[in-house]
């Protein structure tokens, strides 16, 4: 069973990642289709989408572990 804190490091190793993966894609694509921002604002809207996800990875993970989905049998 993972703790609680496991569950939030690898949450938080798992979001640090997908913002860097998030702004450089940001960066790549919103002039594409035509949305303009400079490197700072998509370093915020980063941030923000990766506070959610970080929270979703969090809650998600402890839910799972509550009700003990995909543990494995021995």
């Amino acid at each position: 069973m993972q703790t609680k804190t496991g569950s939030m490091i690898e949450a938080v190793v798992n979001v640090v990642v997908g913002y860097g993966i998030a702004v450089a894609s940001q960066v790549l694509i919103f002039p594409l289709v035509g949305i303009n921002v400079d490197l700072e604002t998509n370093m915020l809207i980063g941030l923000i989408f990766t506070v959610i996800s970080l929270v979703r990875s969090y809650v998600l993970r402890r839910i799972f572990t509550h009700f003990r989905l995909f543990r494995t049998r021995r």
